[in-house]
């Protein structure tokens, strides 16, 4: 990569400008990349905490009939960044569901490129934020449909919880759409803590501060519910729930 990106860049727009002034053009370079074979299926889950903050790539080819998921959590105390290009072919999937979650000053951000480039591909993506003090929450999602890419069927929902008054989230999904034989869905929501669910549990004998994680593993756990391994499903919910400590 040539040039550094900055804020006036659309895939950018929501980073953290002093953090990108941090980044030397080798550290975008460095992609992750995986071909997917007809028929396979593949699953990571992704960990990104305070051992592994900073920008992570991910280039994925998935052949026909395959299947490839991912789940992330993005927790680290500095700017994260998980960054998504995917290809699908004919009758291929792709899962993604991510939580971004914590407070400070950090920005934590999900950017996802999905190419439909073939008929009868499908993609779902859900991601979920919760952040408080002055962090901010990010998803940039792009659904590209090719002219060929007849009965596609593609979904992005992202949902922002915000515990205090300074955090922040931002949404920008994109739909770019060329086939006329399709299903596509988007939908972004930002808000608070529904206090009146937590009065409720609370005056059934739930002390506040766990109605209130309970809330917010109910509101995490759309981002993981298509996990098929329930151990590994909950060791994501728990890892976001230790991030989320005594903020709620």
């Amino acid at each position: 990569m040539s040039a550094l990106p900055t804020t006036r860049d659309e895939d950018w727009r929501y980073a953290d400008a002093a953090e990108l002034e941090r980044l030397a053009p080798a550290d975008l370079d460095v992609w992750h990349e995986a071909t997917l074979a007809p028929g396979e299926v593949r699953r990571k889950d992704l960990l990104l905490d305070d051992s592994h903050p900073g920008v992570h790539r991910v280039r994925l080819t998935v052949g026909e009939g395959a299947r490839a998921e991912i789940f992330a959590l993005a927790s680290a105390s500095s700017y994260t960044r998980l960054e998504v290009e995917v290809e699908l072919g004919r009758g291929a999937h792709f899962q993604f569901g991510g939580v971004t979650i914590g407070g400070g000053e950090a920005t934590r951000e999900f950017v996802t490129r999905v190419s439909h480039a073939e008929p009868n591909g499908t993609s779902d993506q859900i991601v979920r934020a919760v952040h408080w003090g002055g962090a901010t929450g990010n998803f940039l999602g792009k659904l590209a449909v090719a002219r060929d890419a007849q009965k596609t069927d593609a979904a992005q929902n992202f949902r922002a919880l915000l515990l205090e008054r300074g955090a922040s989230a931002n949404a920008k999904p994109e739909l770019e759409i060329y086939a006329d034989d399709v299903k596509c869905a988007h939908g972004a929501a930002i808000g608070q803590m529904d206090e009146a669910a937590a009065y409720y549990m609370a005056a059934r004998g739930l002390p506040p501060e766990a109605a209130r994680k309970l809330l917010v593993r109910a509101f995490i756990a759309d981002a993981y519910a298509a996990h098929p391994v329930e151990a590994e499903r909950d060791a994501l919910l728990d890892a976001a729930l230790d991030a989320l400590g005594d903020a709620a």
